[in-house]
């Protein structure tokens, strides 16, 4: 009997020992309670301890955790619908405040969260045109929603880390029409590209052939001025010779005419046989003579 009531009481004892202990990792936020009321919520990761049926602990995840939002319908600033699909990045930083808003409860917590973040969006888009909202201004807006809504979000202990929006559907009306002016953008810049281009081109041609007038007419007059001077020299040279032997200079020339008169049999010629030109046609020389 008294080996059973030992067994009996090392169990006990053994039960109690292992219900006063428990572990909190490195992702989690332990809370301990006495009867219903926070004694302590600071707790490192590790071991510790809590009386048994006096404490009780509850334990939430201190990781970064997603919210993914449903799309839903917003109105733009010129009264356009847009479909915003998004996404939100939180933790709790405050896990005392966080179950004394919500009971501990992450299901009502996430419903807080999601319509703080929603109004926002809201907020933010029905401030901006559509062209805006589609364009790169996302970025923008998406970092002003996040300040927003992590200003909302602290009385509940959560930090908002990042939003993202990552869809805005258009209505089919309104996507055609978007895309309509998108295509007519495109085109004044296509045709402004094409002008200045243009532009371009012909100031480059008209560039091109003021050069080439400059270069013939720089090359028309060193090549005259090279002409001059080789008239002079051939001129100079036929001086020089002619001063050296002026009846073989003289005889040169008529030979030469002779050529040029004769060098056709279909031209006729009338002269006198004893004029200057058949000068040298006789046998006597110009001395004898």
């Amino acid at each position: 009997m008294k080996q059973s009531v030992l067994v009996i009481l090392i169990a006990v004892l053994a039960v109690l020992g292992v219900s006063s202990l428990f572990v909190v990792t490195e992702t989690e936020y332990a809370i301990k309670f006495q009867l219903g009321r926070i004694v302590k919520a600071d707790y490192q990761p590790g071991m510790h301890f809590k009386l048994p049926f006096v404490n009780n602990v509850r334990k939430f995840d201190r990781r970064v955790l997603t919210l993914d939002t449903n799309p839903e319908q917003m109105l733009t600033a010129e009264q356009k619908f847009v479909a915003v699909d998004s996404f939100v990045k939180w933790r709790i930083v405050d896990v005392s405040r966080f179950y004394t808003s919500t009971q501990g409860n992450e299901v009502v917590a996430l419903s807080r969260l999601d319509s703080i973040v929603k109004d926002r969006i809201r907020n933010q888009i029905a401030a901006r045109e559509l062209v805006q909202v589609i364009s790169e201004q996302r970025v923008a807006i998406m970092q002003d929603i996040a300040r927003a809504a992590n200003q909302a979000a602290a009385e509940f202990g959560i930090e908002v880390v990042d939003v993202r929006i990552k869809a805005i559907e258009l209505p089919d009306d309104v996507r055609e029409s978007v895309f309509r002016r998108m295509a007519a953008d495109r085109q004044k810049e296509a045709n402004l590209y094409r002008f200045e281009g243009r532009e371009s081109a012909e100031r480059i041609s008209a560039d091109a052939d003021r050069q080439v007038q400059i270069i013939l007419a720089e090359a028309e007059r060193d090549g005259q001025k090279i002409r001059g001077e080789g008239d002079a020299r051939s001129t100079e040279i036929y001086a020089s010779a002619y001063g050296q032997d002026e009846e073989f200079y003289a005889f040169y020339r008529s030979l030469q005419a002779y050529g040029n008169a004769f060098g056709s049999s279909n031209d006729v010629m009338v002269l006198d046989p004893s004029s200057s030109f058949f000068e040298y046609f006789s046998s006597d020389t110009p001395e004898e003579r």
